[in-house]
């Protein structure tokens, strides 16, 4: 069961003290480069509020034990692969690790590799529709298995009663096992940030990443 979190108030502690639990919050990733100065507001605020409402669930919940996230290693350098990145989650990541909590190793990396690798290659003007088709093909093949990599070590990692915190792309497609209970976190600016991000890959991206056709 998924619980979205936007504008209510925290949950009572005594409702979901049992079984295990995840706080879900959307990773959202900026364009290379972007210096689009109301966009870079709109992320400042998105993570100020995910960081507030993402500290009241954990007040209510009994305390994050564990933090999952996407494209990074476990401990210091997951951390530091973090600031790297750019994506906003730095802070509550560092803050919640300087308190005790666990950067848990989340990807499979060598299956991480893989697929950002096919996804690279999707990237590229191809010229052969028989190309393009085996490498999708690939993506897919690989994407699945990298969504059972992660489900599968949140579901041994995570133990019974604790908490964890997942950050993951919204179009991530994983599932939990049926007793791990998700509260889904909603800011109020996530869909203004979101409507904008992809008014700006509209605009960005080539008419099309297919092959027109086979000729050479």
């Amino acid at each position: 069961m998924t619980e979205t979190i936007g504008k209510i108030e925290k949950p009572e502690a005594a409702d979901f003290k049992l079984g295990r639990k995840l706080i879900y919050v959307p990773l959202i990733f900026l364009p290379p480069d972007d210096d689009d100065a109301e966009l870079s507001l709109l992320v400042k605020q998105y993570w100020a509020e995910a960081i507030e409402q993402v500290s009241k669930l954990a007040n209510s919940l009994g305390g994050i034990k564990r933090i999952y996230h996407e494209l990074v290693p476990a401990g210091a350098e997951g951390l530091a692969a973090i600031a790297d990145i750019g994506i906003g989650s730095h802070d509550l990541v560092r803050a919640l690790i300087e308190s005790g909590t666990t950067l848990e190793e989340t990807e499979d990396m060598e299956i991480l590799t893989e697929f950002l690798d096919w996804g690279h290659c999707l990237s590229l003007r191809l010229g052969s529709s028989k190309v393009f088709g085996e490498v999708y093909d690939n993506y897919t093949k690989t994407q699945q298995q990298r969504n059972e990599a992660i489900s599968q070590r949140i579901t041994t990692s995570l133990q019974n009663d604790e908490l964890g915190l997942v950050l993951l792309r919204e179009e991530h497609h994983i599932q939990y096992p049926s007793d791990i209970q998700v509260f889904y976190v909603a800011p109020p600016t996530l869909d203004t940030l979101a409507r904008c991000l992809r008014d700006r890959l509209a605009k960005d991206l080539p008419e099309t990443t297919a092959p027109a056709n086979d000729t050479p």
